[in-house]
């Protein structure tokens, strides 16, 4: 039996339902109602299928390929600052991914289902989370369950971003998108170094 509360804790903070509230508002925000909750339901599709994929295949496919879980971890970071860079620095939220995406299925690939959701940590961390040498597969089916919990509650969390946008308006919004930029940056960084670390120490 795996821990839930301590997997539940992991990938809420990896996956970061609340922090994809302020990206949903920003790449929606040219979306009608009806349009917002298609592109929400199919952007939590998406994101539960590409993690899915990693949870079952992730780690054939870097020893298939001899890459080292260290390795991944660094690119996975690398890409998540330049995406916190383009949070901080944009217009806005991601205004460049929105001309870039403009519509409903092509903005909830990206950036919402990934890198937003299925974050190149969260690709990690549900592999680390499957490990086949340290957990059988029982565990592994335990982990997809607490993992699609998760992405149950970024789907409310997203049908409820209007709401939540009512209350804290477009400045809000870009405040927070920037906040948030800063905090993924960090989290970013981190991620690069802990793969340094593994790879070069470990």
């Amino acid at each position: 039996m795996i821990d839930y509360v301590a997997t539940f804790i992991f990938l809420f903070a990896v996956i970061d339902p609340i922090g994809t509230i302020p990206v949903f508002i920003a790449v929606t925000s040219r979306f009608n109602k009806k349009e917002k909750r298609k592109v929400a339901i199919k952007a939590s599709l998406y994101a539960a299928i590409i993690l899915l994929f990693f949870l079952a295949a992730g780690e054939y496919i870097l020893t298939s390929i001899e890459i080292p879980l260290s390795a991944f971890q660094i690119a996975g970071g690398i890409i998540l600052f330049l995406f916190a860079l383009s949070m901080i620095f944009g217009e806005s939220k991601p205004d460049t991914e929105l001309k870039i995406a403009p519509k409903e299925t092509e903005t909830a690939i990206f950036p919402l289902a990934t890198p937003s959701i299925a974050s190149p940590g969260a690709m990690l961390a549900v592999v680390l989370l499957t490990e086949n040498a340290s957990y059988s597969f029982w565990e592994q089916t335990q982990t997809a369950l607490v993992m699609i919990l998760v992405l149950i509650i970024t789907l409310i969390l997203m049908l409820l971003a209007s709401h939540i946008h009512r209350v804290i308006g477009n400045a809000g919004a870009s405040l927070i998108s920037r906040v948030m930029g800063m905090i993924l940056a960090s989290v970013a960084v981190a991620n690069v170094l802990a793969g340094i670390k593994e790879y070069f120490f470990m």
